[in-house]
């Protein structure tokens, strides 16, 4: 007889969706959408739903000094033009809540090996400042509260969101049990790069073999075994069809680059968090099946 699948942890709360105004190039619906794509598709039996715990308030201040600003919803102007988002109370607590469903897939990670978050990867808030639709840096939040617990000695955050996740390479450039990988587009959002520990960028208009190549490279360049957990950023924004991406990856090169990920992970027994990233398309459904293939792909490995 065979033995029963183990259900994948998939961590969703209903504050991932916020209100934003009409026409904002940011597609908030798309966290339900992934949920709902998920509950009703053929894995549903597969997985199991989880509702995060909400994070303590240290373990915000450890990532960001401007979080009194944003609790208070007090954030400077600039600082909100940076962020490119209304500082409003539900886009303040929809930050929180996903920042908290990274932590929640990373403590769950660290005994199944594997854990879903469908929110997460906001990577270019440091800690001085909100940016880039990212009001706080869940990843950076979990890490360096894991690191605080003792719970790992060592944080691998992979970063294939087709952005540089420059928030998150300063905010560990202190920190050298904290390792930051990106593979993204040169000619691409932020402008000015910052320093990861290890950088790829691709030109413009970059297709599957070229971006599979590289990934195969930057993932034979990592040590895995000195690592205790990864933090992957699935983000689909490298799709052809993406409104701010500059790549031209298809859905099946999405696909094959989630398994190449999570395939190195289970290889290497290495407790793997996936967060969703960015992916920009205006079609909700299309965007949110492109967002639903890393949860696939970590059924089909870790089932």
């Amino acid at each position: 007889m065979t033995a029963p699948s183990v259900p994948i942890p998939v961590f969703f709360d209903p504050r991932y969706r916020a209100r934003l105004p009409d026409r904002h190039r940011f597609p908030m619906g798309k966290y339900m959408a992934v949920a709902e794509a998920l509950r009703r598709g053929p894995l549903v039996q597969q997985l199991r739903f989880l509702r995060p715990k909400d994070l303590h308030e240290a373990q915000i201040e450890a990532a960001h000094g401007y979080w009194p600003l944003v609790r208070d919803l007090a954030l400077p102007r600039a600082m909100e033009k940076r962020l490119g988002l209304p500082l409003q109370a539900d886009l303040r607590d929809r930050a929180l809540a996903a920042a908290a469903g990274t932590y929640a897939a990373a403590l769950t990670a660290l005994d199944r090996g594997v854990a879903c978050n469908l929110a997460g990867g906001s990577h270019h808030a440091d800690y001085e400042t909100p940016a880039g639709f990212c009001t706080f840096n869940d990843v950076t939040i979990a890490a360096k509260s894991l690191l605080q617990r003792g719970r790992v000695g060592r944080i691998l955050v992979l970063d294939l969101d087709v952005h540089q996740g420059d928030g998150t390479a300063r905010s560990f450039d202190a920190e050298p049990r904290l390792v930051a990988a990106s593979l993204h587009c040169a000619q691409n959002f932020p402008f000015e790069k910052a320093r990861s520990d290890l950088d790829i960028a691709l030109d413009e208009g970059a297709q599957g073999r070229a971006y599979a190549e590289a990934l195969r490279g930057l993932l034979a360049g990592l040590p895995a075994n000195s690592f205790d957990i990864v933090f992957y950023n699935a983000g689909v924004d490298p799709h052809k069809d993406d409104n701010l991406g500059r790549l031209a990856l298809s859905a099946r090169d999405l696909a094959d680059r989630d398994h190449l990920v999570l395939a190195w992970a289970r290889r290497h027994d290495l407790p793997i968090v996936t967060v969703l990233g960015g992916g920009y398309q205006g079609d909700l459904a299309r965007l949110a099946s492109l967002h639903a293939q890393t949860v696939a792909q970590a059924v089909t490995l870790f089932s």
